[in-house]
């Protein structure tokens, strides 16, 4: 019986290096996150102190609150690149696909976090009413924050931009679609003469020769296994009868 085998997989090194990468990138997340919610103190004190007396009295919560989101949404984008890593480094295919829309989201909100802290106060210009202008509040903050938060927030995301979008290359590579390609079955030839089951009459188990029931040849014969084939015995048995119409 053909015994098919599922061939060994070795996995090559672009997806090794993608799987690092993708760990990177959730390390400079990770660290990101840290410094975000270590600031965060200042950055409500600066807020505050901008909308008071004003129309946006208060809002200083809600900015609080969406910085705090944005913090615990980019650490379950590391997290899951993390354990997509660790799947991609198996061969399924599945998770690489997952990976591919997880990481190209990061990659946007990358981009558009780099944008607006390139842009900086020519973004919103002056305040509406009362209310203070951006550029007065980016202006405190630069104050009030230490002097090495945004160059290292700025190259903590160029990195992780970076690194990700190798990760990415890397997982779309030929050698990659191979590894991830679902492995064909190795089939083996056939022992010829041999009965295999499932055929009719046959046994349970494949026979090899020298094993008993094998089909042996007969040397007085010089055919192997059989003395004659079912249609030899009907026709000459045919022959050898009367003709039932002769006896009417």
């Amino acid at each position: 019986m053909a015994n098919p085998q599922q061939p060994v997989r070795v996995r090559p090194g672009v997806v090794t290096i993608s799987s690092y990468l993708l760990i990177f990138y959730a390390v400079l997340t990770a660290i990101a996150v840290v410094v975000g919610l270590a600031t965060l103190g200042t950055l409500q004190d600066v807020y505050q102190e901008s909308f008071a007396g004003t129309d946006a009295e208060g809002a200083e919560g809600f900015v609080v609150l969406v910085a705090v989101a944005t913090s615990l949404v980019s650490l379950l984008f590391a997290v899951g690149l993390v354990v997509l890593a660790l799947l991609n480094n198996r061969g399924k295919n599945t998770p690489r696909i997952i990976t591919w829309v997880v990481g190209g989201i990061a990659l946007c909100c990358a981009g558009v976090g780099l944008a607006f802290s390139a842009a900086g106060s020519a973004v919103d210009g002056e305040g509406s009413g009362d209310v203070v202008s951006q550029e007065e509040i980016n202006r405190r903050l630069e104050e009030a924050l230490p002097s090495w938060y945004e160059p290292v927030t700025n190259l903590i995301t160029v990195l992780g931009a970076i690194a990700l979008l190798v990760a990415l290359i890397l997982l779309a590579l030929p050698k990659s679609n191979e590894f991830f390609r679902k492995p064909q079955q190795q089939w083996e030839p056939p022992v010829p003469g041999a009965v295999y089951p499932g055929t009719p009459g046959g046994p349970a188990y494949p026979m090899t020769p020298g094993q008993p029931g094998y089909p042996q040849a007969d040397p007085s014969s010089g055919s192997s296994g059989q003395s004659g084939s079912p249609g030899q015995s009907g026709s000459s048995g045919h022959s050898g009868s009367s003709d039932p119409g002769g006896e009417r």
